[in-house]
């Protein structure tokens, strides 16, 4: 059987000030919760803070703080820009390749991950949908075009 996973809702500061003044002042968890409008899970898992830093913890709310992001080192930024600038035909799966290539067919970067280097060092397109828009002719002149022979 695998372990249950609970999720706790965001709740505000005001929320949880309630939920440990009320169990205050009933002595009551259940009580406190109902009043508060939030489960006893909730209440268990701000309780170690609570008990450490009082109605201080309460008030910031770590998980929140930016996480790692998904960035590479500079130096696989600076060989896909390389690539793309010696080869402006290849596409992001080709630089992606051709830099696993060169580490023993061990992926590097993901394709998605080269598009967003080369967006951010503007050496890609804005949007190839838009070309795909401009070139596409309205629906009406398409159907109108349909019952017409060609002589």
């Amino acid at each position: 059987m695998s372990p249950k996973q609970t999720y706790f809702g965001y709740t505000t500061t005001q929320q949880r000030k309630l939920l440990f003044e009320e169990r205050e002042a009933t002595g009551s968890v259940t009580k406190a919760c109902q009043r508060a409008r939030v489960s006893r899970g909730v209440y268990y898992y701000w309780k170690p803070r609570f008990d450490e830093y009082g109605y201080a913890g309460l008030e910031e709310f770590g998980s929140r703080v930016a996480h790692k992001l998904n960035r590479k080192e500079e130096a696989i930024e600076q060989q896909a820009i390389e690539l793309r600038r010696k080869n402006p035909d290849w596409g992001k799966t080709r630089i992606s390749q051709e830099m696993a290539k060169a580490n023993n067919w061990v992926p590097v970067v993901s394709p998605n991950t080269v598009r967003r280097i080369l967006t951010e060092a503007g050496l890609w397109p804005e949007s190839g949908s838009d070309k795909k828009k401009e070139n596409r002719k309205p629906q009406d002149e398409q159907l109108s075009n349909l019952g017409k022979r060609s002589t």
